[in-house]
């Protein structure tokens, strides 16, 4: 895999248009002119915990005793199971406002950096642990993508409205099914040739 399907694959995780009505509706009992920040330190974050599963995945594995076969198969179900909720989303979307500013959860993980998002840099990490620098630019460039879309969010959701990100989140959703479909089929092939 070259950089550039690695970030296309990242993004399309991180799914960040889709995320968009997401962090309108995390963020709606901030205050708006504190929303910017916020959306900044939530991404900041995020980041930040990709980066340890990105160096530190690895080490995680083995001190789990997982196998790379174990951790694409699951990661597949995962991302499969995220798809799904992408493609049908739930009837009742929730509207509930919260008192308090989001602090980690529900913005930074699991909406960007997510099980599927971590699953996926563990995989590639274990499967090519050589090219981890590619890796990196992949993983910084999606990253920077999707801190771009989401700081410009506001304004998104007035262009996109609710039927626009609906269609985006779905479009997405799509692509992640065939995505989790072929990293499931990948583990499972590894699992039988051992």
């Amino acid at each position: 895999m070259d950089i550039l399907s690695a970030t296309l694959l990242l993004l399309t995780i991180m799914d960040p248009l889709g995320n968009v009505a997401n962090f309108i509706s995390g963020l709606r009992s901030v205050p708006p002119e504190r929303r910017i920040r916020v959306i900044a330190r939530e991404l900041i974050l995020a980041l930040v915990i990709l980066l340890i599963f990105l160096f530190c995945g690895q080490w995680l594995l083995s001190l789990l005793h997982l196998k790379e076969e174990t951790l694409s198969i699951s990661g597949g179900i995962v991302l499969f199971l995220i798809a799904l909720k992408m493609i049908f989303p739930p009837t009742s979307r929730e509207n509930d406002e919260h008192a308090i500013e989001p602090f980690i959860v529900p913005l930074a993980t699991p909406m960007i950096a997510g099980p599927s998002v971590l699953a996926t840099l563990l995989v590639m990490v274990s499967s090519q642990p050589e090219l981890i620098g590619r890796w990196l630019v992949a993983l910084l460039a999606s990253w920077a993508i999707t801190a771009a879309v989401l700081l410009l969010s506001p304004v998104l959701a007035r262009i996109l409205k609710e039927k626009g990100s609906m269609a985006v989140e779905r479009l997405m959703g799509m692509l992640l099914v065939m995505i989790a479909v072929q990293m499931f089929l990948n583990g499972l092939k590894r699992y039988l040739q051992s």
